[in-house]
């Protein structure tokens, strides 16, 4: 255990002057002459400039965990103590912590992925003593570069650590990143007597133990309402009720009714606010269709391009649109005054929900928070789960191709040793790299030959603790008792009996009402929405790197490939994706297409022909061993409505090698899709040739059949697909 050693005790002199100063600086932060430190707020600020411990703080969004630090950076820098360094995970946090940290007049910059041009003159205004806080990403901290040249100086110099979010540190937790791992080693170098503050404002108690035992601080198992010390640690918690949040759920039978109780009851909620969505998808197709119902919104995800996501997140905060359609990524961080958040879909756990909720109520008196659960959730929380940390299989071969090999290895060259991801490789290196297996140097990776253990208990209990999570957050759908209570209970926010106590806000409790009554207009916009078939299929248009490891000679460009294509839909979709779920499960018998997925298809080709150069003379089928009757009934359809033969197939000459082989990146699955099958058609010269697929994972498949296609003569290809998977 890490502890900071007892600083002398200061007198009763030292700390009022202490406090009259922090009350200065915070009402120079907040810009208001009446802003005054609560007693909570004062004893984490003291903790960490007067007495120069260590605290763990958990506390509700809007507390004002951010005045705390800043706050005991002037008090520290004025002291003679180096610049406060601050880990925090978005760039948006960043932006809004900068522009506050200015209003107290106090020097802010940040190094992250985005001003790399700025890094060097950083480091020089760090030097010469111009910055007093210094915002770094989770993700610099594990850069080589950075790692072994700026953090041991930071560590030597820096007056106060701020590691903000810090439940991402905890793999109990909702959000856990490898990256936040490092901040062990950052603890480790810092000189006696600098004080560490760790926040959070969603963290249960196991997460909180954890995140105190991965900070080197000892934190009680049965932390309460007040403040702890041990050995000059503090750990505060208090309580997570938000007074202004009136919580409530609309339980609706359909896509088309959620849709249309989105459309028919925005304009309601007060102020803006945010749509949460599960998926990236949903998010462009829920604000296409209010867009269309005259609602001012915008699609927001991880996919959005950083200049766009600053704007949208302005726009928000501005009240220029209405509302958000969003992921998870418009999360930790976001600071503005919501009067609203929806959410289509359920998270995977309660406190997971109350992250995403807390974004709204603050600054506010009133904020309404409604939850539309869907069908397809589970599913969804599914194929998340399935995205934890690899079998010892796998790492073990990422370990043995690390030792074996006498130069570093980048993960794309990593990926075609081991049937892994890109980002999961990534997420698996980082936690072997924090735990000492093996190091990012220049160049990639390398192993450090030390010995390393894999903890299956561990891990089997953490995809425990994910299930209990999604129970839980069920029974928050089912519950008729008060839902924020609820909540509060499951992040272990209770008093001495074991319970919290009704907030009288909610829809249970009767402070809100929610109508579920939706208008036929909105319904049938809706269905007809949703029930709009076609996807663009995005060609492949590069080979994956380090193919020739695989002993294949592709690389660069693909210069003959695939034309853009189509599927009907995701299979996370709205619409027609659930009509695909249920035909693509394991439990259901291979057959013919279903008649409104095969009306979903001619839908496709009517709006996707006037795009074609020319008109499909041939089609090439997939083969399938799983379901050759599907994909043959699709084939067949298609050759008889456009009156086009069928002239080969895809044809699968290797079954050994199984149809998913490879799927975890893309230089495993063309080496797969090489081995497991090869054309067998006669194709005509010249020909534009549509090629017939069930489903589409990775792309690979359909990407090197197409190549075969072109190099036996055809001009052209057209991929299509029933179901796209993410």
């Amino acid at each position: 255990m890490t502890t900071t050693p007892a600083a002398p005790a200061a007198t009763d002199d030292v700390r009022l002057s202490a406090r009259e100063a922090a009350e200065r600086h915070l009402r120079a932060l907040v810009g208001r002459d009446d802003a005054r430190l609560r007693e909570d707020q004062w004893a984490a600020i003291e903790a960490l400039a007067v007495d120069h411990r260590r605290a763990l703080v958990v506390q509700r969004t809007g507390w004002g965990k951010s005045a705390v630090y800043f706050v005991a950076t002037k008090l520290l820098r004025e002291a003679g103590a180096g610049p406060t360094v601050i880990v925090s995970p978005l760039l948006a946090l960043m932006r809004n912590q900068i522009a506050a940290a200015e209003r107290a007049g106090i020097r802010a910059v940040t190094i992250n992925s985005t001003n790399i041009d700025q890094w060097q003159p950083i480091h020089d205004q760090i030097h010469a003593g111009e910055v007093d806080v210094l915002l770094v990403s989770p993700e610099r901290l594990n850069n080589p570069g950075f790692r072994d040249e700026v953090l041991p100086r930071l560590a030597a110099t820096c007056g106060l650590l701020v590691v903000d979010e810090a439940h991402c540190i905890s793999d109990w937790g909702h959000d856990f990143r490898p990256d936040y791992r490092r901040l062990r080693t950052l603890l480790a170098e810092l000189p006696p007597g600098i004080p560490v503050l760790a926040t959070t404002a969603t963290a249960n108690a196991r997460v909180t133990d954890d995140v105190a035992e991965q900070l080197g601080v000892h934190a009680p198992s049965s932390v309460d309402q007040d403040s702890s010390t041990d050995e000059g640690v503090l750990v505060q918690r208090g309580t997570l009720d938000r007074e202004s949040l009136r919580l409530g759920v609309v339980q609706m039978k359909t896509p088309e009714q959620r849709l249309a109780w989105l459309a028919d009851h925005l304009a309601e909620q007060p102020g803006s606010g945010i749509v949460y969505c599960l998926t990236v998808a949903a998010t462009q197709e829920v604000a296409g269709y209010l867009r269309d119902r005259g609602l001012e919104v915008a699609a927001y995800s991880g996919q959005t391009e950083a200049d766009e996501r600053h704007a949208l997140e302005q726009a928000l905060v501005d009240g220029r649109v209405k509302a958000l359609i969003a992921t998870s990524a418009l999360g930790m961080g976001f600071d503005a005054s919501l009067g609203f958040v929806i959410n289509l879909g359920a998270p995977a756990s309660p406190v997971a929900y109350y992250q995403q909720v807390g974004r709204a109520g603050r600054g506010t008196d009133e904020a309404t928070v409604v939850l539309l659960p869907q069908i397809e959730d589970r599913d969804i929380w599914a194929y998340f789960a399935s995205l934890g940390f690899p079998r010892e299989e796998q790492v073990r071969e990422t370990l043995a191709a690390l030792a074996d090999s006498e130069r570093p290895l980048s993960t794309a060259t990593l990926e075609t040793r081991v049937e892994l991801g890109r980002n999961r490789l990534e997420s698996m290196l980082k936690v072997l790299d924090v735990d000492g297996a093996v190091q990012r140097v220049q160049g990639g990776w390398v192993a450090t030959g030390r010995p390393w253990s894999y903890d299956a208990d561990r891990y089997a209990r953490v995809a425990e603790a994910r299930e209990r999570e999604q129970q839980a957050m069920l029974g928050y759908l089912r519950t008729t008792e008060c839902r924020m209570r609820y909540l509060r209970e499951q992040l272990d926010d209770v008093g001495p009996d074991g319970r919290a106590t009704d907030c009288g806000r909610c829809d249970n409790c009767g402070g809100l009402t929610l109508s579920a009554s939706v208008s036929e207009a909105a319904v049938a916009e809706a269905g007809q929405r949703l029930s709009r078939p076609g996807v663009v299929l995005e060609p492949r248009r590069m080979w994956p790197t380090a193919l020739a490891n695989l002993g294949l000679d592709l690389k660069g460009k693909i210069s003959a490939g695939a034309e853009p294509g189509r599927t009907v839909a995701r299979l996370t979709d709205l619409g027609h994706g659930q009509a695909l779920r249920a035909l693509f499960r394991e439990d259901t018998p291979d057959g013919p297409v279903p008649p409104g997925l095969a009306q979903a298809v001619m839908d496709v080709m009517k709006d996707w022909s006037p795009e074609w150069t020319s008109r499909p003379d041939v089609i090439v089928v997939v083969e399938s061993a799983t379901r050759p009757t599907l994909v043959r009934d699709l084939a067949d359809g298609l050759s008889r409505v456009m009156q086009i033969p069928v002239v080969g197939t895809w044809a699968i000459r290797d079954a050994s090698v199984p149809p998913h082989a490879g799927q975890s990146n893309s230089a495993q699955r063309v080496a797969a899709v090489r081995r497991r099958g090869g054309l067998d058609a006669d194709v005509p010269a010249g020909a534009t040739v549509l090629l017939v697929d069930d489903q589409v994972a990775t792309g690979w498949t359909l990407t090197v059949a197409a190549t075969a296609i072109r190099a036996a003569g055809a001009s052209a290809v057209l991929p299509l697909a029933l179901a796209a998977q993410g």
